[in-house]
């Protein structure tokens, strides 16, 4: 009976001992492979946490504006696109002197061997072309062969010369220059310079007076006297 006592308590011990090497053997190996879950999963964390951007760690470039000076230079005005008004040409207008006529005239010769210097009438006229300028060409008829006149004026502007009662006498001076031309066989164009004065008498006439000076082979003068009809 002992015998057999003694032999089960060294069974039991043996097997209590395996039990107890395989229970340590467990335990390590569950330790063991705790260990290895934990090793393997750390490095996910790791990228996880290294994935995560950190606002304040960003630098973004960040572009700098020049502050707008507090007094700027005005800048020089432009010279090239300046346009130089000009005064239209309008013939037939109005000019300083009074409205534009045409008429008859005669005309005295003082000398010459032209028309120009011998008796005769004249058509005459005035044609304005701008404010201050007119146009007057004119005919003058006689014994010989008729004498162009074309001149260009200055017109100055219509001033009170004299004043009886109730008549104020208006006059505007004129000078210019321009061609003389002698028609005829030996036909001629020649300088010729003009000055006269346009007196306003009534809304539709105007009487007129000038004297022509045409440099031909003599200088020939006319003194023209007539009246306008106004247009």
């Amino acid at each position: 009976m002992i015998k057999k006592s003694t032999q089960r308590q060294i069974i039991l011990m043996g097997l209590s001992a395996i039990a107890l090497g395989v229970g340590v053997n467990s335990a390590s190996a569950e330790t063991a492979l705790g260990a290895s879950s934990q090793s393997q999963s750390l490095p996910s964390l790791e990228i996880r946490q290294s994935s995560e951007i950190n606002p304040s760690s960003v630098n973004l470039p960040v572009q700098q504006l020049d502050p707008q000076p507090a007094s700027a230079e005005p800048e020089p005005p432009a010279t090239g696109n300046i346009q130089l008004t000009q005064a239209p040409i309008v013939p037939g207008r109005s000019t300083r002197s009074g409205p534009s006529y045409i008429g008859i005239g005669g005309n005295i010769g003082l000398g010459g061997d032209t028309t120009l210097g011998d008796s005769g009438f004249a058509v005459i006229s005035k044609i304005g072309l701008t404010r201050n300028l007119s146009a007057r060409p004119a005919v003058v008829i006689g014994g010989n062969d008729p004498t162009v006149l074309v001149p260009v004026t200055l017109d100055f502007p219509i001033s009170s010369v004299a004043e009886a009662g109730r008549v104020n006498l208006r006059a505007a001076p004129y000078v210019g220059g321009g061609i003389a031309i002698s028609t005829g066989s030996s036909s001629l164009v020649r300088p010729l310079i003009t000055a006269g004065v346009d007196v306003p008498v009534a809304p539709r006439i105007t009487a007129t007076a000038g004297v022509n000076f045409a440099f031909f082979d003599d200088t020939e003068i006319g003194l023209v006297l007539g009246a306008g009809y106004n247009f």
